[in-house]
């Protein structure tokens, strides 16, 4: 495989991924970094994804943490939890397995298109 090719799958899966590392700035900043500093447009879409899936997962928590208060929102936190584990590993096998083109998470709202 080329050079290219590694280095979009390295960035890519880098920025799924970054949910990994915290849940603080961290996260959100390492697909910032790879959106200003690659000039690919397939990294730059995957990173666009990353982020729209972190703004998602703070909205979603803040809205199912206020359900807890009426004791329905523990379930939702449960899936949510689970959510943020499994999809960003789904996201980073397709990087991985398919390079060419970037990951679209599903059931999110896009805030950056």
């Amino acid at each position: 495989m080329d050079d290219l090719t590694q280095r979009r799958k390295l960035l890519s899966a880098l920025a799924h991924g970054a949910i990994f590392f915290s849940y603080t700035f961290i996260a959100i900043g390492i697909p910032i970094a790879i959106l200003m500093i690659s000039d690919d447009q397939v990294v730059k879409d995957n990173a666009k994804e990353s982020l729209n899936f972190h703004f998602n997962i703070y909205i979603y928590a803040a809205i199912f943490f206020l359900l807890t208060f009426v004791l329905i929102g523990f379930p939702f936190l449960v899936l949510l939890g689970v959510a943020i584990f499994v999809m960003p590993i789904i996201a980073i096998v397709h990087s991985v397995s398919n390079p060419n083109k970037p990951y679209r998470y599903p059931f999110i709202y896009r805030l950056l298109k």
